[in-house]
């Protein structure tokens, strides 16, 4: 249904420049003070999007985001304590 998406951080050092990221994928966040933005784009195409932006000359530096890695499922090892601390 929804296509896989990759996240990136891509470091620039212009940022009305990387503003025109947009027609690369989605811009989810732009960090004015640390000269960063967050983009995520399709998986299936992302390496041959990251070679043409790493070309711009604004960009500094790309790194993958790594949160689809992440363990975003716990398992409760330890016993619940908050039923000793009652009102």
């Amino acid at each position: 249904m929804f296509p896989e998406r990759t996240g990136y951080i891509i470091w620039v050092s212009d940022l009305k420049a990387a503003r025109n990221l947009e027609k690369y994928g989605s811009v989810h966040y732009l960090s004015r003070r640390m000269h960063y933005v967050v983009m995520y784009v399709n998986a299936d195409r992302a390496e041959d999007i990251m070679k043409n932006v790493r070309k711009l000359s604004y960009v500094r530096k790309i790194e993958r985001s790594y949160r689809n890695e992440i363990k975003t499922e716990y398992t409760k090892d330890a016993p619940d304590k908050t039923q000793y601390y009652g009102l």
